[in-house]
């Protein structure tokens, strides 16, 4: 075992023992609900909202953790920045404030990190959703063995297991789960909703439709959450003011997801018209998949567009080098704000222009500083200048 292992060990531990003491604290709240997780490289968040929809058609009182905020009733609590699976000293109070507002159901998205660092610790899973493992978070997991065995930790003990029958992973998550597997595949609904498009977002339907027929919620009612869908902020999110082209926010930050998106926008582009995207990736991350995400931009968008995600304390000149391989085809914009008026500016009618990687995010990270940024006022403010 190497010196950086033991380190790791070590805060997961200490993060364990927190978690522990939050737990106590809290009077284990999360005993007095079924609590459903949903971990996966990629759908996570639009699975997370189909389930709490379709749990709250059928007269289910239920709460919600994503990465997009909390949700206990009508009220909306905010997680803080970056933040997906919230620590313990968030959660654990969070979750007593579920219980003492008498939900019965809980949806929590989760993490690799918080699965791997104990965040979850107590939280009783009765339900576990594994969407998707695809290449991701190798900076912090080292290889893709290790960050599919946090993934795993989710269904070790659950009473269901919910997991992806055409995923490469699936035959190891069986074999890792405690609990009933239940295969899901793509929904063979008929989806009429433009903000459930996209091939992705059938395995997203089909792994929530799993969820709710073990809790006996009426296909009728299913069908109509699908159908009445209004999306969640900053996935698949149009943007529409009147303009003569399509543009679009989606969160898309990992390979698998920006070719998804980006191959889905293809098909739906009319012939002879331009997809133009704009990306970058982020700092102090897993700086393994910028290649990938170059490459995969280049062969399905007409114009690339490379600017700015949260470089942290990173060197943009190094993120783009490593994003473009030094290879002719994409633009650099350091500014995203410009980024998103050049493409703009560059749209013709019936073209489509996609920001992806930041989503629903409200700040962006330069330094060790958090300043305020929303890609969808970005874009509005773009278009808006130039109607």
């Amino acid at each position: 075992m190497t010196k950086q292992d033991l380190i790791g060990r070590y805060k997961n531990l200490k993060h364990g023992l927190e978690s522990v003491v939050e737990v106590v604290k809290a009077g284990y709240p999360a005993r007095k609900l079924t609590v459903i997780g949903v971990t996966g490289t990629d759908g996570k968040t639009t699975t997370c909202h189909l389930i709490y929809e379709m749990l709250k058609a059928g007269d289910r009182r239920v709460a919600l953790v994503s990465t997009v905020a909390g949700y206990i009733g009508g009220e909306e609590v905010d997680t803080g920045f970056h933040v997906t699976t919230p620590d313990a000293k968030f959660l654990q109070p969070f979750i007593r404030r579920v219980a003492e507002a008498g939900m019965e159901y809980l949806v929590l998205e989760v993490t690799s990190h918080g699965l791997d660092q104990h965040r979850v610790l107590g939280c009783n899973f009765a339900v576990g959703v594994i969407t998707n493992i695809t290449h991701e978070h190798l900076d912090y997991h080292e290889t893709f063995a290790k960050y599919r065995e946090a993934k795993a930790k989710l269904i070790h003990k659950t009473a269901y297991s919910i997991l992806n029958k055409d995923d490469p992973s699936f035959g190891y998550l069986k074999s890792a789960a405690g609990g009933q597997v239940v295969p899901f595949g793509k929904s063979k609904i008929k989806v009429v909703n433009p903000v459930l498009a996209g091939e992705y977002n059938l395995y997203n339907i089909g792994a929530a439709e799993a969820v709710a027929k073990i809790f006996k919620i009426d296909k009728r009612l299913r069908d109509g959450v699908i159908k009445n869908f209004v999306g969640v902020p900053g996935r698949w999110e149009e943007i529409r003011l009147g303009q003569d082209f399509r543009a679009i926010v989606d969160f898309a930050h990992t390979p698998n997801a920006l070719e998804k998106v980006l191959s889905e926008l293809k098909r739906q582009l009319p012939k002879g018209k331009k997809l133009i995207v704009v990306f970058g990736c982020a700092g102090l991350r897993d700086n393994t998949k910028r290649p990938m995400m170059g490459q995969i931009a280049a062969r399905l968008a007409d114009r690339v567009i490379v600017t700015a995600e949260d470089p942290r304390t990173e060197s943009l000149d190094e993120i783009y080098k490593q994003i473009t391989q030094d290879k002719p085809g994409f633009v650099r914009e350091d500014d995203r704000a410009r980024a998103m008026e050049t493409a703009v500016k560059i749209a013709k009618a019936g073209d489509i222009v996609v920001a992806t990687g930041k989503g629903h995010e409200k700040s962006m990270c330069f330094g060790t500083t958090e300043y305020p940024w929303s890609d969808r006022e970005a874009i509005i403010k773009a278009i808006k200048h130039g109607i």
